[in-house]
């Protein structure tokens, strides 16, 4: 699907709100910015660890940092949130061929996340089904 896109058509597909979350975008938007992560968090007074939650969608920033942070990176708050509004126009580094090859590559990748992230919940509730059996057994 990304390898038929134009080069717009990719830019909405991929920070579109139906594709990229929240920790997507925010990576992205730092990444374009040019600041590492350490960086970006000591800006915004939080811990690294913090602003790592946030780019893994671990956690949610309150407000007034979803606001510093918009503020910052040169986006809006809206984009931030559901990819629409102003934001990032390509990914850092990024030649406007490479759009395509990219995209494939991106939509690859979080289909396997999403699958692993799905087989280790089935596993952790079969981790979970053998332990009581195992249990059970030794009483």
């Amino acid at each position: 699907m990304a390898e038929e896109l134009s080069e717009q058509e990719y830019h909405d597909y991929w920070y579109g709100e139906d594709v990229a979350t929240f920790g997507d975008r925010l990576a992205a938007a730092r990444q374009y910015a040019g600041l590492e992560q350490t960086e970006f968090a000591r800006r915004l007074g939080v811990k690294n660890a913090t602003a790592r939650g946030w780019e893994d969608d671990l956690n949610e920033p309150r407000a007034n940092k979803l606001q510093m942070m918009a503020g910052l990176l040169n986006v809006s708050v809206g984009w931030l949130l559901t990819g629409e509004g102003e934001g990032i126009t390509a990914a850092p580094g990024e030649e406007p061929g490479q759009a395509s090859d990219l995209a494939v590559l991106l939509v690859e990748i979080r289909d396997i996340k999403s699958k692993m992230k799905s087989n280790l919940d089935q596993l952790a509730r079969l981790e979970k089904k053998l332990r009581l059996a195992v249990n059970e057994s030794a009483e």
